[in-house]
């Protein structure tokens, strides 16, 4: 679950898509982003106040994901190996993706 800052005078979507790149490598068009919702409770993340914009896009299989930026790794899981406890409200978000027909 890559995510930053939105820059001065940017767009939210184009952020994300602009932070996925950037931390994992894999370039999506702004798009094949689908907002999934906001997540906005107060003390949701210890290190200060934050709004989390969520989106997902799909990709191919085989898409590889490689750290790159400030992330220290990247790597995909299956939604039924993930491990047990995600961060901050990270397992919410997850749950709220639906998987459009492919």
């Amino acid at each position: 679950m890559p995510g930053g800052h939105v820059d001065a005078g940017e767009a939210l979507y184009v952020a994300a898509a602009r932070e996925l790149a950037e931390e994992t490598g894999v370039h999506v068009p702004v798009g094949a982003l689908h907002q999934i919702g906001v997540w906005d409770q107060v003390d949701r993340d210890p290190r200060g106040r934050y709004v989390t914009f969520a989106y997902m896009a799909v990709v191919p299989d085989g898409t590889p994901a490689n750290a790159g930026d400030d992330a220290r790794t990247a790597r995909w899981w299956p939604l039924d190996e993930l491990p047990d406890e995600l961060a901050f409200d990270h397992a919410d978000i997850i749950s709220a993706v639906v998987i459009p027909n492919s």
